[in-house]
């Protein structure tokens, strides 16, 4: 199995910068999109950003311009820079590891979450 463990969310005023981590651990992912999801309590999970196996990056229409999604493959890492945070970027983050970039029904692996607060 692999293992995905996110760290660095926080809370951060409006306007401020997070970033978000995301390790990689035990079998190889292999060729896989990874992305990271939100999700607030009462809504469904949806997908931010995404890095596919040739480097092409997806972004949600809601984050284009201030968030950054990147690998840094000697350390399994997947991160997110985030910018410009708003109150709707409020969320529980969590990073996944699917065939398809950002639909969420097919990721296969997923981490534990991590909270991000904008106020």
């Amino acid at each position: 199995d692999v293992q995905l463990v996110e760290s660095g969310g926080g809370s951060v005023q409006t306007g401020g910068s997070l970033r978000v981590s995301c390790e990689a651990s035990g079998n190889t992912v292999g060729p896989m999109c990874m992305g990271w999801f939100r999700q607030v309590p009462g809504k469904e999970r949806e997908g931010v950003a995404a890095i596919d196996t040739d480097g092409t990056t997806t972004y949600a229409d809601s984050v284009k311009g201030r968030f950054t999604i990147s690998t840094d493959k000697s350390k399994n890492t997947l991160n997110l820079q985030m910018n410009g945070l708003k109150p709707e970027d409020t969320a529980k983050y969590y990073c996944a590891a699917g065939p398809t970039c950002l639909v969420r029904q097919v990721q296969r692996f997923w981490g534990q979450g991590t909270q991000v607060t904008v106020s």
